[in-house]
């Protein structure tokens, strides 16, 4: 256990260290002067006022002394300021975290709902065209982009039947569109990684013993099936979060809500390469972070993985493993 967590550590390093050079690497070589951005905000800024305060940001320094001063401060959890303000960008993502946070766990925990009574239902009718039905909704839900459903949303319920507000932060009521724009696709990936692992369980002998016993199928997948086909869907964890977060984002504007959005729509517009860099490195960290936790929860869940990494060139390991001993029963 020991080397495999040293190991998930060691990747998630090298993960953040790429995500830093690769957002440095590509913001940095853009044509714009920050200190001239955030000179600009101020009338009457002479050339030499410019240069003195790209002196003070560093700007004049050769770029390879910069990159290992701006690591350097990362690894410390300075990210140095924002262009526009002046305000540590640790701050502002800090301020802004909470209710992006807010609509991604409330994303996530509709979806997952969402998800569970698709894969449940597919699996427990007896009618085939509902089940067809059914499993062809995940591919649409992960098709259609989540601004589209945000305005689609807007447009139904708010604009034409007024039942939530468009707009702003509303209490839970501003909450539910949002919510229900970001749980689209974290539904369709659920319901359609769980369908599938409960359609493979229900041929086991478990299921018979309890058809036997007089069980009918709601209650065989909902109290036999189902717990033993959830371990899978933590596989597609990792790509949950990135969604949630990608989708926090464009829908905090699409609803003009406060939040990380807002903060990274702003600093995109006025070319804040630091506020930028930030929001970047943040979601690999959540990335990084999320996906050692899963693959920790395995070894928890399923001791069979840790039996196989014992044994010496005997059956798969991580996550493909996971699929091989899920098929198995």
């Amino acid at each position: 256990m020991a080397r495999f967590l040293a190991g998930r550590v060691l990747q998630g390093v090298f993960v953040l260290w790429a995500a830093y050079t690769l957002s440095f690497t590509v913001l940095y070589a853009l044509p714009s002067d920050p200190a001239a951005i955030a000179a600009g905000t101020t009338s009457g800024v002479t050339e030499e006022q410019v240069d003195q305060l790209r002196h003070e940001m560093g700007l004049d320094r050769p770029l390879t002394e910069r990159y290992l001063t701006g690591l350097g401060g990362a690894l410390h959890g300075d990210l140095g300021r924002s262009v526009q303000s002046g305000e540590p960008v640790r701050s502002l993502i800090g301020d802004a975290l909470p209710p992006t946070l807010a609509v991604a766990g409330a994303g996530l925990a509709l979806g997952a709902l969402l998800g569970t009574g698709l894969a449940v239902l597919a699996n427990a009718t007896g009618s085939r065209r509902l089940r067809r039905t059914l499993l062809g909704l995940p591919p649409l839900g992960v098709a259609i982009p989540p601004f589209v459903v945000g305005l689609l949303l807007l447009q139904w319920l708010s604009f034409t039947w007024n039942v939530f507000p468009a707009i702003g932060e509303g209490g839970w009521r501003g909450l539910v569109l949002p919510a229900a724009t970001i749980a689209v696709q974290p539904a369709a990936l659920i319901g359609q990684v769980l369908a599938r692992s409960m359609a493979d369980e229900l041929g086991k002998d478990y299921v018979d013993v309890a058809r036997a016993k007089g069980a009918g199928p709601l209650r065989v997948n909902v109290r036999h099936v189902l717990r033993n086909a959830a371990l899978p869907t933590l596989t597609i964890a990792g790509l949950l979060v990135g969604g949630l977060l990608t989708g926090a984002i464009v829908v905090e504007v699409v609803f003009s809500r406060n939040g990380l959005g807002q903060i990274t729509q702003g600093a995109v517009s006025a070319e804040d390469l630091p506020v930028v860099q930030g929001v970047v490195l943040l979601g690999a960290l959540v990335f990084v972070t999320v996906n050692l936790a899963v693959d920790l929860l395995y070894q928890v869940l399923d001791p069979r993985l840790a039996a196989a990494r014992r044994a010496p060139g005997r059956g798969p390991s991580g996550r493909l493993a996971l699929f091989t001993f899920a098929g198995r029963g």
